[in-house]
């Protein structure tokens, strides 16, 4: 591996133990978009948790009090290089793919790769914003060989990311 790949550090834990997790393919997702979004150098740390956890942390963070599927948390940005923090919840990501009729491993790459582009600046508080945000998650999801799936714009279940 050469070229700005060796200038991604991307670290995983997976903190439950209810779902299994595809460690390697969220990694792999994570590097795409930063470098797919012009991001040269990152440090990244994704945790993978249960409801519970995401639960207290949107509360502490966001003063929103529910579970959400994933949490993205800027600690440095600059030009080419990103300093952030991935939370994405397991248990929501197996709750909604049974909704949406595909995999639970599917639907935890799509909370990474909409936390990342939070992480690569992309917005999703308006219309505009979503739909670029969307095209942008279609793209990534599509180098995985899968079709999204979209809640509404004003779904109560949007990610969040501060």
């Amino acid at each position: 591996m050469g070229g700005a790949a060796s200038l991604i550090q991307i670290e995983l834990t997976n903190q439950q133990d209810q779902h299994p997790v595809e460690s390697e393919r969220l990694v792999a997702a994570v590097r795409g978009v930063l470098q797919g979004e012009g991001l040269e150098r990152a440090e990244i740390s994704i945790a993978v948790v249960d409801d519970t956890t995401i639960h207290q942390l949107n509360v502490q963070y966001l003063n929103h009090d529910y579970p959400t599927d994933v949490l993205s948390f800027v600690l440095q940005r600059e030009k080419d290089y990103v300093d952030g923090e991935l939370i994405v919840s397991a248990d929501t990501a197996a709750a909604e793919s049974i909704r949406y009729g595909w995999e639970a491993a599917d639907e935890l790459l799509l909370y990474v790769i909409h936390g990342t582009l939070h992480l690569a600046g992309y917005q999703d508080g308006g219309d505009e914003q979503a739909a670029v945000m969307r095209s942008r998650e279609d793209h990534y999801l599509a180098q995985h060989g899968l079709e999204p799936h979209h809640l509404p714009v004003d779904s109560e279940q949007s990610p969040e990311s501060i």
